[in-house]
């Protein structure tokens, strides 16, 4: 339910938060140094495929993505810097990130399982009116966690994201662009808008 301390998650209200948004640099570099260090690895361990990149520089729609995030985050920090490389890929795309803490009215309308979870990405259409809301783990990091906190062994504090891992995270990102984007270019609204 919407109160007065807690705003509605319409267009007017995301516009507003997006404006106060940061981009992928100018949000990572707010972390210390080994926040800044643990993003950085990540964001070179991960490159998309020639037809990832192939698919998305063929979208078409004006994308706004808007991420509740914690640069201290472990789930943000394996997760985010794939959205970005997902975002390079096409200018349409325009990626922003708040900080979940710092922007708590926004993070309580996100909440999964009763929690204040991150990374959340809002995705919107260009005059951001929502289309969809999709984290906090994707499938494939659900799995991986699980398998890791079920089986045998735990993985070290630190190590490097297994590529498989990666590249299924990266893939289901992937997907849920891919579906805002045909949300996005199938819209009557936006087709008439765009006589398209």
């Amino acid at each position: 339910m919407t109160t007065a301390t807690q705003p509605a998650l319409n267009a007017a209200f995301l516009e507003s938060k997006f404006a106060t948004a940061l981009s992928y640099a100018d949000y990572t570099a707010t972390g210390n140094d080994t926040q800044q260090a643990a993003w950085q690895a990540i964001y070179e361990q991960t490159a998309l495929t020639p037809a990832q990149s192939e698919l998305i520089k063929s979208f078409t729609r004006n994308t706004k993505i808007l991420v509740s995030s914690g640069v201290w985050c472990g789930d943000c920090v394996q997760q985010c810097p794939l959205i970005a490389r997902i975002a390079e890929a096409n200018p349409l795309i325009d990626l922003r990130f708040v900080d979940r803490d710092t922007h708590e009215d926004l993070a309580v309308q996100l909440k999964i399982c009763a929690g204040l979870r991150v990374p959340i990405a809002i995705y919107m259409a260009e005059d951001f009116e929502p289309v969809s809301v999709f984290g906090d783990r994707t499938l494939a990091r659900y799995r991986a966690i699980a398998e890791r906190q079920f089986g045998a062994a735990c993985a070290i504090p630190g190590a490097p994201m297994d590529e498989d891992e990666l590249a299924a995270t990266l893939q289901d990102w992937l997907n849920e662009t891919e579906r805002a984007h045909l949300i996005l270019r199938l819209s009557a609204r936006l087709r008439q808008k765009h006589n398209d």
